[in-house]
């Protein structure tokens, strides 16, 4: 799901098999960092470093230890940038050159409505008057949920350009549609505080796509570099 919504130059690795996860696999600094979590949390963990090195290999990195740094961020490797992302029944990577993107991010959520009382918390009245008319394009798409998932993108992408908390609230995003129709389309969020500087310039705005299939919706942002 993840490879369509990014560019030739990224490369993804996904699965749906998180409860076929091997743990044994994990360094063992990884394995300290989960040492006392729950069964599910520890295959999650698993999975998503899985993917991540098998990305590793794919860019010719050698794989190694891919620990969480600030705010749970993770540490990639010197001249890579990434994201990695999982949900139930799903997890995925996706690594590119630092030449070749300046940041990315991506993300995955079940394809169910959010919990009641969660929208207002993450939403301004200007997306939820958006989310309106994309639901009435399409009518089997969780709105709610998918701009949940782009505003965790959208702070995936943005966090290894500025190492500053991005609020919910600091970023619009509007989510459309394909031309023609189907659950897939673009993104783009406007920054309402000050941007990040990327190849000397503040940008203040960040694009991406988003997808709906199999049971889960996906999202993901590039920042190029010019």
């Amino acid at each position: 799901m993840i490879e369509e919504l990014l560019p030739s130059c990224v490369v993804t690795v996904e699965t749906y098999d998180l409860d076929g996860a091997d743990e044994a696999l994990l360094h063992p600094e990884e394995a300290a960092v989960v040492a006392r979590a729950v069964p599910k949390r520890r295959r999650e963990f698993a999975a998503v470093r899985a993917c991540a090195r098998r990305a590793m290999d794919k860019l010719g990195v050698e794989p190694q230890p891919l620990l969480p740094g600030e705010r749970g961020a993770p540490r990639w490797p010197r001249g890579v940038t990434g994201s990695m992302t999982h949900c139930e029944g799903y997890a995925a990577a996706a690594l590119v050159a630092a030449a070749d993107l300046a940041s990315l991010g991506i993300d995955a959520e079940p394809h169910g409505p959010l919990p009641d009382g969660v929208l207002p918390t993450v939403s301004l009245p200007s997306e939820r008057r958006r989310l309106a008319e994309l639901a009435v394009a399409l009518p089997g798409l969780h709105a709610d949920r998918l701009l949940f998932s782009a505003k965790e993108s959208v702070y995936k992408a943005w966090f290894p350009l500025t190492r500053r908390w991005l609020d919910f609230m600091e970023a619009d995003i509007d989510l459309r549609p394909d031309p023609g129709g189907g659950p897939h389309g673009t993104l783009r969020a406007e920054l309402l505080v000050p941007g990040p500087s990327v190849s000397g310039r503040v940008v203040q705005h960040f694009e991406g796509r988003w997808t709906a299939g199999r049971g889960l919706l996906a999202t993901a942002v590039t920042v190029p570099h010019a």
